[in-house]
């Protein structure tokens, strides 16, 4: 048997034969060595790493002229430097949407990485360098320079009838301000279309449950948030569908801003518009809960039977501005209509050529001309609470109506009177030290459990306590109910994040719908289109304010049998009789 296929006794024996030679062969490894070598240095502006599969598509394509070390041309080389200045740029990255430069270049950078990974068939490991390739330009909101100005925050609730494009358009405005990175949205793209379901992959972006999903119907009032040059945007996605109306009045009740969305499809407007669809209702929901503005997409422009249509444009105008109008809005200062296509992501951000006849601007930038909305930083801190969890405490989220919010404050309850304290502030998912009005916030409190909190109750600051009680007196519109409502009828009464069942107790007297003037008599019933003064009793105690002192938390809305009847204002909080 041959020495060298069996074992040996001792390995280091094994190794001391071998020692010898290497040993001499050290010294002229050495003296090989260049010592004085030049420190490597990368260079930035190398052109784009391209998979081999992809080559061989470039191979047809013309020769470049000049080569350059790096195997890329000079072309490659100033597109590539170009990009690179364009993130650099201050501007650029800062603003999730409106820094043009940034979003573009960081766009072509995805462009360049998403065409890489639909060619390469190849290796994990090339894979994953594509992946750690692409994700380094991608900015979430950058952290702004600490003496900057704080942008003005603006709550957007997007609503209308079911399948108007709603999530849709949220998901594009996402998309183009860079909020969702491109590789995101083509994953969400193959799996829609693996459940035949691809025009819904934008939409994806902002359902994010399951259900949501697989049904292609918002439930939950979806969230997400998205800057301009000027103003912070929290996108609210309400649900279209009227099962779902009262998590919509939740998102309304937070909004400064509603966009109604609308279908121009043949068939589609109608739908929502006649007596039971969405869009009538919402509008007028809206109204109620304090949204001021109004903005009008008139989504799907690019549709077959549409084609961008001015025709079908003006139609669905005339017959929304008098329901507008009749509802409160103010066609010629708060109505503002503009067409655009939801899932092309025509005129939400750029102006498009198919549209000669809209001279305005896109959705986008019309957003950031607004003017500012008022608001008191002065006043008493109020802030109804619209959801809350567990996690490392106890986390409450809501919409800061008024006054000014720091960490470590002490606040208190309403209506259990529990004394607060906050331990920590998230303005959409950025840690802040102090709130202003208008934001929404997530907040961990210490000294109160989860268990304790309910959706409605109100954060007070603690010299100055919301009012609460469980009777009240109110005018209300009534709306639609077929028949008559006498004193002992039950509602669900929608008080700002507050939802309660509520009987009317007594009819105090009717209001003339044109002079105002009340009636000298009780009367003994009130029925549709009449405005009446009555007194109201919730089932437990709520927190709310006149309409007077306070008009976000005096506007309300009843609901029965999953339709709005009536909506009406807080006029006066009567005490309790012990």
């Amino acid at each position: 048997m041959d020495p060298r296929d069996s074992a040996p006794d001792s390995w280091e024996l094994e190794e001391d034969a071998e020692a010898p030679a290497a040993a001499a062969e050290l010294p002229a490894s050495f003296a090989a060595l260049n010592v004085n070598a030049k420190p490597f240095v990368p260079n930035v502006n190398a052109a784009v790493f391209v998979p081999t599969s992809f080559q061989a598509g470039a191979a047809d394509m013309p020769a470049a002229d000049a080569p350059v070390e790096n195997g890329g041309t000079e072309a490659d080389m100033t597109t590539e430097e170009e990009t690179w200045e364009q993130k650099e740029e201050p501007g650029g990255g800062g603003g999730g949407g409106g820094g043009g430069g940034g979003g573009r270049g960081r766009q072509q950078d995805l462009g360049s990485g998403g065409a890489c990974q639909e060619g390469t068939a190849g290796s994990e490991d090339e894979e994953m360098m594509e992946e750690e390739e692409e994700e380094i330009p991608m900015h979430k909101v950058a952290p702004p320079p600490p003496d900057a100005p704080k942008k003005e925050h603006v709550n957007v609730v997007f609503i209308g009838h079911v399948d108007a494009g709603k999530s849709t358009i949220g998901g594009q405005i996402m998309y183009l301000t860079g909020m969702v990175e491109k590789r995101t949205l083509e994953k969400y793209e193959r799996e829609a279309k693996e459940k035949n379901r691809e025009t819904w992959y934008l939409s994806w972006a902002l359902d994010t449950n399951q259900e949501e999903r697989d049904k292609g119907k918002t439930v939950e009032v979806g969230r997400a948030y998205f800057e301009t040059e000027k103003k912070h945007f929290t996108i609210l996605d309400a649900p279209g569908h009227k099962s779902f109306v009262p998590n919509m009045i939740g998102g309304a009740s937070q909004a400064d801003l509603a966009v109604l969305v609308i279908s121009a499809r043949k068939g589609e407007f109608e739908t929502g518009f006649e007596k039971g669809g969405q869009t009538r209702e919402h509008a007028m929901l809206a109204k109620t809960a304090g949204v001021k503005h109004l903005i009008v997409l008139v989504n799907k422009m690019d549709d077959p039977t549409v084609h961008w249509s001015l025709e079908r444009y003006e139609e669905c105008k005339e017959k929304l501005v008098p329901f507008l109008k009749k509802v409160g809005f103010n066609p010629k200062k708060d109505i503002h209509f503009m067409p655009c296509s939801g899932l092309a992501g025509s005129n939400l951000k750029d102006p498009v050529p198919e549209c000669p006849w809209y001279t305005g601007l896109p959705f986008i930038s019309h957003l950031d001309s607004l003017p500012n909305f008022t608001r008191s930083n002065d006043g008493p801190v109020r802030l109804p609470i619209v959801d809350k969890y567990k996690d490392m405490g106890t986390v409450i989220l809501g919409k800061l109506e008024s006054g000014c919010i720091s960490k470590a404050q002490q606040l208190v309850m309403m209506p259990n009177r529990h004394t607060v304290e906050v331990l920590s502030l998230l303005s959409d998912d950025v840690e802040t030290d102090d709130a202003c009005p208008g934001e929404n916030l997530k907040l961990r409190l210490k000294g109160i459990e989860e268990e304790e909190i309910l959706p409605g109750f109100i954060l007070c600051s603690p010299d100055n306590l919301c009012h609460s009680g469980r009777t009240f007196d109110a005018q209300i519109v009534i709306i639609e109910h077929k028949s008559i409502i006498c004193p002992g009828y039950n509602a669900v009464l929608h008080i700002h994040t507050c939802i309660e069942e509520v009987q009317i107790s007594a009819l105090i007297c009717l209001v003339d719908k044109k002079s105002g003037e009340k009636s000298k008599t009780r009367p003994r019933f009130v029925k549709q289109d009449q405005v009446c003064i009555a007194r109201l009793r919730a089932a437990g105690v709520i927190c709310l304010e006149t309409f007077k002192d306070f008009p976000q938390m005096g506007r309300f809305t009843l609901r029965d049998e999953g339709k709005t009847i009536a909506i009406g204002k807080v006029l006066k909080l009567v005490p309790e009789k012990d």
